[in-house]
């Protein structure tokens, strides 16, 4: 005979943290060129991705993502004229998930350039037809999504049942 005891111990459950919220900027040419940062640091190095950062506490959104985009390219964007094109909630692990938001510029001033070289490698346009293949993956879901499926939102990563 086999006995099994299950207990429901909550304090010993960890807590989970609310998600970091990130932003990305897809900033898009009248050509429909994108402009993609290769990344330098420990995440995803020599990967590509979209101009993104973590959202600081009381920013509003479109703000954080205008600042990110400032800081990362020099690329000044009034918060107004980005638009949320998609959403991603991504499961980075069982204490981490995060809530990536992306927007999409089409009006900017400016002339992009690497502000951060310790974490960008390169700047680079690329048309929607020729992405690289090496995208990081999270903000892949994100980038793609807003392309074929603008306001939509995509579960990237979770566990399955």
């Amino acid at each position: 005979m086999t006995t099994s005891t299950t207990t429901n111990d909550t304090a010993t459950t960890p807590a989970i943290a609310p998600p970091v919220v990130d932003t990305h900027v897809i900033v898009r040419t009248e050509d429909g060129k994108m402009l993609l940062s290769q990344r330098g640091g420990p995440y995803g190095y020599g990967q590509w991705h979209a101009p993104s950062g973590k959202l600081e506490p009381g920013e509003l959104p479109a703000v954080g993502a205008a600042r990110e985009l400032e800081e990362e390219t020099g690329l000044v964007v009034d918060p107004d004229h980005l638009r949320l094109a998609y959403t991603v909630s991504h499961y980075q692990s069982p204490s981490v998930q995060r809530l990536g938001l992306f927007f999409v510029a089409t009006v900017w001033e400016g002339e992009p350039e690497n502000r951060e070289p310790a974490k960008c490698l390169d700047l680079r346009w690329f048309t929607e037809h020729e992405l690289p293949e090496d995208l990081i993956p999270y903000p892949a879901a994100g980038i793609r999504g807003a392309l074929t499926e603008p306001g939509g939102l995509a579960l990237h990563n979770w566990p399955t049942a």
